[in-house]
């Protein structure tokens, strides 16, 4: 055993340790030390696992994704690596090896589903080649650090030329996800919704309108929701694949419930979008050859992580947690709290740290004005750019109060609220929002 290795798996677990016991995340951290200590970590503990690893990619979904995931395989006795939090550039990918590793060194895992940055998949698949690729969607995201949509499909294609017998699993409603599996050499699959299930909301951006193959205008027989749907392209042919794992027989009436072939799926879920976020975990479990005996049953027990439909009970008050990070992600959890027709309040916190992005001219892209029919008893900014919420809430017409604390805005709620309460927070807001809401509800 190399001391070197020893050393790095050691410092990480006890880094892992202080900052847990600080009441900070951490993770990253650990993930930096260990490749610090030894740079070879990541490539001989991702050696170590025995049957596959899963990488999921995407904007929006991918931290359900990989740890409902996760979650399968661990019901079918599996061990898995996962890096459960979110943490999903190199760091926070070593992080989730060497966390879990023994205090021999050595890892003993028969599956990893390791959620990856589309942009850091360039960086991290040097050290390893995923098995599987589950590719999500690819909406406009941070675009002072991403730029424009294009950039993060060249570098996702450099990644799958990286591994080139890795199998992919793509939204076939996504017209950008679907032209990269098809002008790729990776075999793969698809999944999605055949059935028109939604009414289509006209002022919604969508990216990807005009084909990637030609540069047409595609045409679309009906969308789902940003520029997911039935497309083709009228000039080259380019049109949607039939998916491989279409979601059929959709009913929103009492949480989710669809079809896949003759495999009934029934999940006490909100938001449409989670019909694709089981979709992929159903399709990845399908090419893995893991059984899907226990899935309806890991459905009803699985956990929401940090802000993806997370919800708290806090005295009289129900709490629902949620990250709201781009216009797609943003207008979805909108639709969800549109679906609930009882009075509510609502807080929105904004950050413009790095990690968010420190560009918020996306806010004008999202379509606040449905908020006027949401049953909102008040509506609430928060964060270091509330002023910028509250001044895109008030050019839709809407009123609202500015709290920069956020936490002095909940307990605002929880004092003179309606007892319904909503929480949408961008990325560096989450975490720390989590934690208020976990203190509060172990105090209540």
């Amino acid at each position: 055993m190399k001391i070197r290795r020893l050393a790095a798996v050691w410092t990480s677990k006890l880094a892992g340790y202080v900052c847990k016991k600080m009441g900070k995340q951490g993770v990253t951290w650990a993930g930096k030390i260990a490749l610090k200590i030894y740079p070879n970590i990541l490539r001989e503990l991702a050696g170590e696992v025995r049957e596959g690893i899963f990488a999921v990619c995407g904007t929006n979904g991918k931290t359900t994704a990989n740890n409902l995931l996760c979650s399968v395989l661990e019901a079918n006795g599996q061990k898995v690596v996962c890096n459960h939090t979110g943490s999903n550039m190199l760091n926070g990918v070593v992080a989730a090896f060497v966390l879990k590793a023994k205090l021999n060194g050595h890892l003993d895992a028969d599956y990893a589903c390791i959620e990856i940055d589309e942009a850091s998949t360039v960086r991290v698949f040097p050290y390893f080649k995923p098995d599987y690729m589950i590719l999500t969607n690819l909406f406009r995201d941070q675009l002072d650090r991403y730029g424009e949509i294009d950039i993060t499909m060249k570098l996702l294609a450099r990644a799958m030329e990286m591994a080139p017998r890795m199998e992919l699993l793509v939204n076939g409603d996504d017209s950008l996800s679907a032209y990269l599996a098809m002008e790729g050499k990776n075999s793969y699959k698809t999944y999605g919704i055949s059935e028109k299930v939604l009414e289509e909301d006209a002022q919604e951006i969508r990216e990807g309108r005009f084909c990637k193959r030609c540069g047409a205008k595609m045409e679309y027989d009906f969308y789902h929701y940003s520029q997911l749907g039935l497309y083709h392209c009228p000039q080259c042919g380019f049109s949607r694949p039939v998916p491989d794992y279409d979601g059929r027989n959709v009913d929103m009436a009492e949480g989710l419930a669809f079809d896949v072939g003759d495999f009934h799926i029934k999940a006490n879920y909100r938001g449409f979008y989670n019909i694709y976020n089981i979709l992929a975990v159903y399709g990845a479990v399908d090419m893995a050859g893991i059984s899907r005996e226990n899935f309806n049953e890991v459905l009803g027990d699985y956990k929401p992580q940090f802000g993806r439909n997370e919800l708290f009970q806090i005295q009289d008050t129900k709490v629902m947690l949620n990250l709201a990070k781009n216009p797609a992600g943003f207008n979805q959890n909108i639709g969800a709290v549109m679906a609930d027709k009882t009075p509510k309040d609502i807080i929105i916190l904004i950050n413009d740290n790095a990690q968010d992005g420190t560009d918020v001219s996306w806010l004008w892209d999202v379509d606040f004005d449905r908020l006027r029919d949401a049953q909102a008893a008040s509506i609430t900014v928060s964060g270091i750019r509330c002023y910028d919420m509250r001044l895109r809430l008030k050019y839709v017409e809407i009123e609202s109060r500015a709290e920069p604390d956020v936490e002095k805005a909940i307990l605002s709620k929880l004092k003179e609220g309606t007892g319904n309460l909503y929480l949408l927070v961008n990325y560096t807001g989450l975490y720390t929002t989590h934690n208020i809401l976990k203190k509060m509800e172990e105090k209540a």
